[in-house]
């Protein structure tokens, strides 16, 4: 029987993601931090949006924070495809969902 390490990030008592080093899980939760930041910035500004929007674009915001400290520092950020983009996720982070179904196992 192989002893397997998990790092579970959890939020407000919801577990959110599990990785497979301490790293991974901290620069995880540093990212929520950063978004729930984000989300009481953007509920001060003078533009009409939802809950659900607030929410996802400080998700958004603090997912890419180094490029848009880039272009706030006025730089430029070089475009990139999406698909580029979505292909630097890690391999080795699983949704809460796909780990708790294989402990049911």
């Amino acid at each position: 029987m192989a002893v397997v390490v998990k790092y579970v990030v959890e939020r407000n008592g919801v577990e959110r993601m599990t990785f497979t080093t301490k790293k991974e899980a901290d620069a995880y939760d540093k990212m929520l931090d950063i978004a729930e930041s984000l989300e009481i910035l953007l509920e001060k500004v003078d533009v009409p949006l939802s809950e659900q929007q607030v929410e996802s674009l400080a998700l958004e915001m603090a997912k890419s924070k180094d490029d848009f400290m880039t272009i706030l520092k006025g730089g430029k950020e070089p475009i990139a495809p999406k698909a580029a983009v979505k292909s630097k996720k890690a391999d080795n982070v699983a949704p809460i969902e796909e780990s708790s179904d294989k402990k049911a196992s």
